[in-house]
């Protein structure tokens, strides 16, 4: 019986194969893509076919730089690699390193080389950039005046700024003479003073956009004054233009939004900073006036006709305590000098001649009031009530004590 194998001996002998045969080591397959698949881990798994047989493919994320665009079921294309065995399943399929569209292998590999020679000279350092101006009032066009790429430029232009200016350069943007177009484009709207210069066109493929990959337009573009906006195909469509413009968009509609201020927010937010405005002067004017309005309060305070007229009116209250003390002493003092008068008024002379009694005063001027201070013929004057009488002592009669003491009881 000859030698057995097991089922990996053998995968692993054709992989061998494979891998020993030169030609499958670095192959170029065309054919047509199909059951396109795209994995979330980046891998792309396809097939390739063409009228008599299909063949596996997958290109592994780790070599995704060799895809330039995105491709789809149905496409055209080159593709390089190997072909090796997968011993898991003993499929053989090809590996590949670079997709190319077919017919556009040498033109891509044209494009790398004149983008890695430009990058070299330094033509796509961010130094060499330009803004661009933050509110454009006049703007260059460079593209076909028939083509759907102006008028999504002047659309969005005119509706976010109705008042802007635009120049448009009618170019050819492919075929023969289109990279000399779009240079004397450049160059023209570069001596007109604009704000702002955009070159681009609507998508297509890289043959259809290959004037915006050479180097004559590239050159233009570095060598501009007026800041450049590339816009060339779509999103996914990458040129030199791209590279040395001083701002890349997606899409001619997405350059005219970059360039274009929207003027109606500029309004808006002017109209936010006037009433922002507005409210911060009335609240300046609110506080300044009550300011104002305390410092009035502070001099009415310290006018001095105002301290005049109170420490007058805090006088006349000292007046009028004043008085009111007075008049409550004087009160006091009245009353007091009633009592000593009706205390007196018994004592007084006067009193008691009012009620009969009489004053005797000898010729000296003296009292008389016991019998040894005169003589008969002595003669004395006698107040009454109502005068003074003049007397001559005739006789002395002594008083006896009990009878006197007795009339000053009965008197």
């Amino acid at each position: 019986m000859s030698s057995i194998y097991s089922v990996g001996q053998v995968n692993t002998y054709i992989k061998r194969m494979f891998q020993q045969d030169f030609m499958l080591s670095r192959i170029y397959v065309r054919g047509e893509v199909s059951n396109l698949k795209y994995h979330p881990s980046g891998h792309i798994y396809f097939s390739l076919k063409d009228d008599m047989s299909a063949i596996s493919c997958v290109m592994f994320a780790g070599s995704r730089r060799g895809l330039a665009f995105q491709m789809k079921d149905g496409d055209k294309v080159v593709v390089g690699g190997s072909v090796n065995v997968y011993e898991k399943s003993g499929h053989y399929q090809l590996y590949a390193k670079e997709i190319k569209r077919e017919g556009s292998g040498l033109l891509y590999e044209r494009f790398l080389a004149l983008k890695q020679e430009l990058e070299e000279m330094g033509m796509f350092a961010s130094e060499y950039k330009q803004p661009i101006p933050a509110y454009v009032r006049k703007m260059g066009v460079v593209t076909a005046s028939s083509g759907a790429a102006i008028q999504d430029i002047r659309n969005i232009s005119y509706r976010r700024n109705p008042y802007i200016q635009i120049i448009l350069y009618p170019a050819l943007v492919q075929g023969e003479g289109a990279k000399e177009s779009i240079v004397r484009g450049i160059e023209t709207l570069d001596q007109m003073n604009l704000d702002v210069i955009i070159v681009g066109r609507g998508g297509g493929s890289i043959e259809d956009l290959w004037a915006f990959n050479e180097e004559s337009v590239a050159r233009a573009i570095f060598n501009c004054n007026t800041p450049v906006i590339s816009a060339v195909g779509h999103e996914t469509d990458t040129t030199i233009a791209d590279f040395v413009a001083d701002l890349r968009a997606p899409t001619p509609s997405a350059a005219a939004e970059l360039a274009v201020t929207d003027i109606r927010s500029l309004f808006n937010q002017m109209e936010e900073y006037q009433k922002h405005l507005r409210y911060s002067m009335q609240n300046k004017v609110i506080f300044a006036r009550r300011r104002l309005e305390g410092y009035e309060t502070r001099w009415n305070y310290l006018n001095p006709q105002n301290q005049i007229i109170e420490k007058r009116q805090q006088l006349l209250e000292i007046e009028q305590r004043i008085q009111y003390r007075m008049e409550r002493v004087l009160t006091g003092e009245k009353h007091r000098l009633s009592l000593y008068i009706q205390h007196f008024k018994g004592l007084s002379p006067l009193d008691r001649l009012n009620r009969g009694f009489s004053y005797v005063e000898d010729e000296t001027g003296h009292a008389v009031t016991k019998i040894s201070q005169v003589n008969p013929g002595n003669y004395v004057k006698i107040q009454v009530s109502d005068g003074e009488l003049g007397a001559q002592i005739k006789t002395v009669v002594p008083a006896e004590r009990e009878m006197l003491s007795k009339g000053e009881e009965n008197g």
